[in-house]
């Protein structure tokens, strides 16, 4: 089911074979800040960014409506500088900015490829961005653009994950797609256990129950309240996004 109540074609055909077409009209992807430094630990490597963009690009040229949430972890985390001292507030609303900086190099990188974006921020900042407006950024989506979300909720206290549910039911998107460095839900991280047993599918249930840290608890109750699918995926390896959109086996999918 969509969060508008609408059951999503092909979700559980989905998982078996691909039909070579679409099978979520408009989706939001989730991208973590790490993401973006291509491993360098901090800042935004350029080279990546092409990349990701280029993925991005490949659904949206299937017809695919596409919102993106991305994180700010390569800059700064508001839990990190919280625990350094820093009341937590304004290291929350740090974290917040630096989710600014990345949304405003992704647009940077799509709109090089020639592709329309929109940069929607839940803090007002008029020179740089639109201010988050949900009836605007459905609009943006129905004219073929892609928006990039980003300041988080605007409040501390939530993470970009949250934020990405948030975002993702106010939009009416039908499936979350989370992208990691691992090829989905393990019991454990695989990169320091090769032993990590992996979760083709799980309930929202069964990934609060198991304390597995794919989302945090508040955006994985947000989706099991509205019955919004979500699939975890690695990024690394180039296409992904695109297969998961085509209703490919790609990493790993919790619902109901």
């Amino acid at each position: 089911m969509s969060p508008n109540g609408t059951p999503v074609a092909g979700l559980a055909e989905s998982r078996d074979v691909s039909s070579g077409k679409p099978v979520f009209r408009r989706v939001l992807v989730k991208l973590s800040g790490e993401a973006l430094t291509g491993g360098k630990g901090f800042g935004v490597d350029p080279e990546i960014m092409d990349e990701i963009a280029d993925q991005i690009i490949e659904v949206h040229n299937l017809g695919v409506e596409t919102a993106i949430v991305v994180g700010g972890g390569n800059i700064i985390r508001g839990v990190s500088v919280s625990a350094a001292g820093l009341d937590r507030v304004s290291g929350d609303y740090m974290g917040m900015l630096a989710t600014v900086i990345n949304a405003l190099a992704l647009q940077n990188a799509l709109e090089n490829k020639g592709v329309y974006t929109r940069v929607l921020s839940a803090i007002t900042m008029a020179e740089v961005a639109e201010p988050f407006i949900r009836r605007r950024a459905i609009r943006h989506l129905e004219k073929g653009r892609i928006v990039i979300f980003a300041a988080g909720t605007g409040n501390p206290y939530f993470s970009t994950d949250t934020a990405a549910a948030l975002r993702a039911m106010e939009i009416r998107a039908e499936v979350i797609l989370k992208a990691t460095k691992v090829d989905g839900i393990y019991d454990s991280d695989p990169m320091q256990n090769k032993n990590a047993t992996f979760f083709k599918e799980l309930t929202y249930f069964q990934v609060l129950e198991k304390g597995l840290k794919v989302m945090d608890a508040t955006a994985i109750s947000l989706c099991m309240d509205n019955q919004l699918p979500i699939i975890i995926f690695n990024l690394k390896k180039n296409g992904n996004i695109r297969r998961a959109v085509l209703g490919e086996k790609v990493g790993s999918l919790i619902r109901t």
